[in-house]
């Protein structure tokens, strides 16, 4: 008796969960901009060096195959568009492939492994820059004009998207190259990037864009490479790149909640997205998440050109991105987050 009432109500719960995900009115769609904690494979087609379409890529992504995410399988983007209700996956706006119209009305991804809000960061690493990734959302847009036949429709789809940000991990990353040969401190640099992000915002915005979910830096000292560089024997962390991570993202933390009350941004709704202590939870308490490993990547350098046989009790997957299991701890919280200050 007591399994059969164990039973009902698993399946209840199963339809009830089905039922909420097909029914999401909430958001119509994601749009992923960025760098490569968001990007699905738009560097495939790219004359650059950051790629992700090889082998150990994806080895745990559907069929092994590895379509350009910088991980394990599926990444944050994947995760939060799940978690949203939207999708499974979110595919590269620039893949091969032609993007199927359902796929065009429920969002694509234009994030860019490599970009930063300092274009000179993108130039440097040869990807897409900000400027890049508007260009490719105004092609985008006439595609869905295309499918939807109707403009109000298409207004309708942007409006109650989600736009998922990410951007700053390479400028922060590569702090050296960007601030110095602008001859910038700490302190003006990362406030230029708050403005360089806002002007960003302000183009999406100008495009329909009305529900932000902005991500804050990653932190970018406690990353495999930066461990391997500066950490020397005990691998410790550069708590002077953190600084600049932590700089950035209080300052624009700040920012996006004065947006909501300003003109330019009539209607719209932010959301920061805390990426820096959600990652750094995993790397302080790794055991309690069933992770063994915080410091070192399963793959992918010097420290392991071998993959490891089990990319889930690592955080980190290559030099510098979550693995899998670390995008779905983390996510959770965040979606919950997502839905209570864009719906």
């Amino acid at each position: 008796m007591f399994r059969e009432k164990i039973l009902v109500l698993t399946l209840f719960s199963i339809y009830c969960l089905s039922s909420a995900a097909g029914q999401n009115k909430t958001f119509s769609a994601i749009f992923a901009f960025g760098d490569s904690i968001l990007d699905t494979g738009n560097n495939n087609r790219l004359l650059t060096l950051l790629k992700g379409n090889y082998w150990p890529y994806g080895w745990n992504y559907d069929y092994k195959i590895p379509t350009g995410r910088f991980g394990n399988g599926r990444i944050f983007t994947d995760m939060i568009a799940q978690g949203l209700g939207v999708k499974r996956v979110v595919p590269a706006y620039r893949r091969w492939r032609r993007i199927k119209p359902d796929d065009l009305k429920t969002g694509v991804c234009f994030a860019s492994g490599g970009s930063g809000i300092d274009d000179l960061t993108s130039k440097t690493l040869r990807v897409l820059s900000t400027g890049d990734q508007v260009k490719d959302f105004k092609k985008y847009l006439k595609k869905l004009k295309k499918v939807t036949k109707n403009k109000k429709e298409m207004k309708k789809i942007i409006s109650n998207a989600v736009f998922l940000i990410s951007e700053g991990n390479n400028d922060v990353g590569y702090f050296v190259t960007p601030a110095r040969l602008r001859l910038q401190s700490r302190d003006t640099y990362t406030s230029n990037m708050v403005f360089w992000t806002k002007t960003f915002l302000q183009d999406l915005y100008d495009l329909g864009a009305r529900k932000f979910a902005v991500m804050g830096v990653i932190p970018v000292g406690c990353l495999p490479f930066h461990r391997f560089l500066f950490g020397g024997v005990f691998a410790w962390c550069n708590f002077m790149m953190n600084k600049v991570s932590v700089d950035f993202n209080t300052k624009l933390q700040k920012a996006l909640i004065g947006y909501e009350v300003e003109k330019c941004f009539k209607g719209a709704k932010f959301v920061y997205v805390d990426m820096y202590g959600s990652i750094m939870d995993l790397i302080n308490h790794p055991k309690a998440y069933g992770f063994k490993e915080e410091k070192r990547s399963c793959c992918c350098m010097v420290t392991s050109i071998i993959p490891c046989r089990n990319p889930d009790e690592y955080v980190f997957y290559d030099f510098a991105h979550p693995t899998m299991k670390a995008y779905e701890v983390i996510s959770k919280p965040l979606v919950y987050q997502m839905r209570k200050g864009l719906a």
